[in-house]
């Protein structure tokens, strides 16, 4: 819960307003510590509720918050299957939303000038209604279960009664938007008979939609919620817990230490930091509070503007939720809609999210260099030699003992079996105890915002190296161990909790002073707030996936897909270009009122079979997972996008700068981020698709990284001096070049053929493994209109000819007219699902031809970038003299 309570005059006063009078009387406090409590409402009120009551109130809101943590606890824990009480993944559901809907009534007030303080007997109602119509699932689920389809009155009414609720919930904790768009979805659903007959359909009673959307796993209780039920609510409890245990604080320090010093060094610290924190944070608008309040300011003082600190702050904000292994919360509904494990989502975004963080970097480095920016005083001042000799020591240490790790457990479960968790979990003890003992030895990391000068960068790294034991628990489960991400969340949360409980009377006792009573009251009250600031953090989330399955269950129930697929593929003219900025404006329009989850569901659940379906179309086959990186980046950059990016917003109120220009600026610096959806879709080895070796992966990460300084500084107008027209056309023309090789090298040798049917038997016979082939199929549909169609079709283990097109659905062909027909189809196949009938002709299928590697085009790319940094190298001179000379001759005038 936030320290302060609030009052009606505190309620009033405007974020980024001066001082009041009644204020003035207060203890002294540095302005960066005020400015962090002021806009720690403005978190509060966008991310877990403006309302603090006082009394008996709040203590239930504590209460109910912190039993909703257990229960999740208890959920994901092994412990139900142990005692023999085990919820199945429609009751657990149930409860969760039930928490969600008592949570949002409670906790977020229904207007702006509603009360704070207390919470009105209406909300009361509302929250315990709301709260049993979500528990009814869990309460009557053996007697829904034996009625399916044919709802009673009671059924219908809680049902009716619930979803009016759950869209009252929905506008208090986030705004008008997401309730706008469930209702225009359900008022398509009724409306269907009488809407343009590009998109009617026959529409549904209020019993089957009653049913659908709240009785069945199609529509509020479906996938998404199971997503926040199973995996959201363990990350962003984790998260909570490290950064109330001071952990958020320990990255920020260290971020400073190790950049504060270079040319706008705090602006570069403001990344790294933010990425860091994004590690542990799943929302944009926090991350900038949480950094923003330390970098800001900082930031300012070396000579950045307000509009460009607050947007470098919201640039890298909004990043955190791209960075692995924690995420925002769309990536684990990525694990059910695209069908692939948790690691593999991380596989394919870590890349992205490591260029876009490396190329702010170096867009932080340009600024600083176009203004002639300094960095901090440094705290110590060691020799490049020794600071190089340091971190080579250190980078060498962590590997050995990742491998005597890696290897060393490997070989005990061989010797030990199942008594190996019990060693790991002593060794793991033995080496908290042992970074505990070493962060005695330093200083204590300063809780104070104020930073002056560069922290020593070994001290500030000793004193907070146990906070990355559980982040590396995670990703042992995860990783090593191929747990589900909901259960390696939870050891994870289990081992922050000991953390947090154990954590000030262990220094305490290794250092043989202070009251170690005191320090465990102290470690007992961070762990029962980080519990209770989980649970509200995840209110917005929990309705969020809920009300965002009423666009699923429209989907589902009124087949409104099929219409959209028709009707993008009619405005786009079947171009996947167009079709793709199509989605991105989408979603950054949505964006701007949803959050991102929620963003997600919508976007990603009408677009991204069209786009797929599009890509098979044009010949390019676009993997399902890239098309919903796609939908999941721009829902994202949404958070920065004026009018209504909220992080935007909370930079401005600390930099005391116009929203709209940080907004506009923060966006500028993103566009290397709102390139990279578009490349991946062309160039799936940014995604890791189809890299199988490490020297692979490492030269596509090498370039790509090139290929970002490259676009940034044609973006920034600026390498090694200020570009000149044709640079900056030159620097994109490298960029394109190195991020998409294949699109020249196209134009010179083909890179794939058409072979005819009569043909194609023994290419798809000799097929790799698990390959999926390009066939090219025309016939008239049901409904008379000859189509002529590209599908992709997977072919499955080897086999013969008529095995391998089995795998792919088509079951039976016959050969009339010197053509093959498809005579028979797998019902709900690979074949059927992508668009093939009955007595449609196929026409061939799409081989790879025998060309040059791509990579080729890297060499040429590459030699003219040489040359451009030699020609801006030899004129950098004269250009910094004559800017001299043009400073000198104005300050004369």
């Amino acid at each position: 819960m936030a320290d302060r309570q609030h009052n009606d005059d505190s309620e009033k006063k405007p974020h980024g307003a001066p001082p009041r009078e009644a204020d003035m009387g207060r203890p002294h406090v540095d302005a960066a510590t005020e400015a962090e409590e002021d806009y720690g409402d403005f978190v509060a009120e966008t991310e877990t509720g403006a309302r603090q009551p006082v009394g008996f109130a709040g203590k239930l809101l504590i209460g109910v918050a912190l039993a909703w943590s257990l229960f999740q606890l208890y959920y994901a824990s092994p412990l139900p299957y142990m005692i023999g009480s085990v919820l199945n993944s429609t009751e657990a559901r149930s409860i969760h939303l039930a928490f969600a809907i008592f949570l949002a009534y409670t906790a977020y007030p229904a207007f702006k000038r509603s009360p704070r303080g207390h919470i009105p007997l209406l909300d009361w109602v509302f929250a315990i209604i709301g709260a049993m119509c979500a528990g009814y699932l869990y309460v009557f689920y053996r007697d829904l279960a034996q009625r399916p389809g044919l709802p009673i009155t009671q059924d219908l009414v809680v049902a009716v009664v619930g979803m009016i609720l759950l869209l009252e919930a929905t506008r208090r904790a986030l705004g008008p938007p997401l309730m706008i768009v469930a209702l225009v979805f359900l008022l398509y659903t009724f409306g269907g008979p009488y809407m343009p007959d590009v998109i009617a359909h026959q529409g549904a009673s209020l019993n089957k939609a009653a049913s659908h959307y709240w009785l069945t796993t199609e529509g509020v209780f479906g996938v998404a919620l199971g997503v926040s039920t199973s995996m959201v609510f363990l990350f962003v409890l984790f998260g909570s817990l490290l950064e109330r245990a001071g952990a958020g604080n320990w990255f920020i320090r260290v971020a400073f230490a190790l950049l504060g010093h270079f040319k706008g060094g705090p602006a570069k610290a403001a990344v790294v930091s933010s990425a860091m924190t994004g590690l542990i944070s799943g929302s944009s608008i926090a991350n900038v509070v949480t950094t923003g309040t330390f970098t800001i300011p900082l930031m300012k003082r070396v000579g950045f503007t307000s509009e460009k600190a607050g947007a470098v702050e919201v640039a890298s904000s909004t990043n955190g939720q791209l960075t692995p292994p924690i995420m925002g919360a769309a990536a684990f509904l990525m694990v059910e809609y695209v069908g692939i494990s948790y690691i593999e989502v991380m596989k394919h975004a870590i890349l992205p999210a490591l260029i876009s963080y490396i190329a702010l970097v170096y867009i932080v480095h340009l600024e600083a260099e176009k203004a002639g920016l300094r960095g901090l005083p440094r705290a110590e001042v060691r020799p490049w030699q020794r600071a190089l000799g340091g971190f080579l020591f250190s980078f060498l240490t962590l590997a050995v003992l990742s491998a005597i790790v890696y290897f060393g457990f490997g070989w005990m479960k061989g010797v030990f079996g199942a008594a190996t968790i019990w060693i790991a979990m002593v060794f793991l003890f033995v080496g908290y105890v042992y970074l505990l003992w070493l962060s005695t030895r330093v200083p204590e990391i300063s809780h104070s915002a104020e930073i002056s000068e560069c922290p020593p960068v070994g001290p500030t790294v000793k004193a907070g190296l146990f906070y990355l034991l559980p982040v590396a628990v995670l990703i042992w489960c995860l990783m090593v161990e191929r747990m589900s991400p909901g259960l390696a969340a939870f050891y994870a949360a289990v081992f922050m909790i000991f953390i947090a409980a154990t954590q000030r009377p262990l220094k305490a006792m290794i250092k043989g002073a202070g009251d170690i009573g005191f320090e465990t009251r102290e470690g007992g009250k961070e762990l029962f707030e980080g519990l209770v600031m989980g649970a509200r953090n995840m209110i917005g989330i929990g309705v969020a996936t809920a009300a965002a399955g009423v666009v699923v269950g429209t989907v589902t129930l009124t087949g409104v897909g099929l219409v959209m697929t028709e009707f993008v593929e009619f405005i786009s003219g079947g171009n996947l270009m167009l079709m793709l900025i199509f989605t991105a404006i989408i979603s950054l329009l949505l964006g701007m009122g949803l959050p991102t989850t929620a963003n997600y569901i919508v976007v990603s659940t009408l677009m991204a079979p069209v786009i797929v379906t599009l890509g098979a179309e044009a010949g390019l086959v676009v993997p399902l997972i890239a098309v919903h990186m796609f939908v999941f980046y721009f829902g994202i950059l949404a958070d920065d996008t004026p009018p209504v990016g909220l992080a935007a917003f909370a930079a401005a109120a600390i930099a005391k700068s116009d929203p709209i220009k940080t907004g506009i600026q923060g966006f500028t610096y993103d566009m290397r981020t709102a390139i990279l959806p578009f490349l991946f879709i062309f160039n799936t080895d940014l995604l890791l698709i189809g890299v199988t070796s490490v020297w692979k992966a490492l030269m596509v990460f090498v370039v790509s990284v090139i290929a970002m300084f490259a676009f940034a500084a044609a973006t920034q107008r600026w390498f090694f001096t200020r570009n000149r027209l044709w640079e900056t056309l030159a620097l994109l023309l490298i960029a394109f070049t190195l991020f998409r090789p294949g699109y020249w090298m196209d134009m010179i040798y083909p890179p794939y053929q058409w072979v005819e049917a009569e043909q194609m038997a023994p290419l798809v016979a000799e097929a790799p493994p698990g390959a999926s082939i390009p066939f090219r199929v025309s016939g008239v549909t049901l409904e008379g209109e000859e189509v002529e169609r590209t599908v992709v079709l997977p072919l499955g283990e080897p086999g013969t000819f008529e095995e391998r097109l089995a795998n792919a659905g088509i079951t039976g062909l016959r050969e009339e007219d010197g053509q093959m027909v498809v005579d028979m189809l797998a019902f709900g196949g690979p074949a059927e699902q992508a668009g093939v009938d009955f007595d449609f002709v196929i026409e061939g299928v799409r081989v790879p031809n025998d060309v040059p590697p791509k990579e080729l085009m890297y060499i040429p790319a590459l030699l003219l970038l040489a040359g451009l940094a030699a020609w801006q190298r030899r004129r950098r001179p004269h250009d910094l003299a004559a800017a001299r000379e043009a400073s000198l001759t104005a300050s004369r005038s």
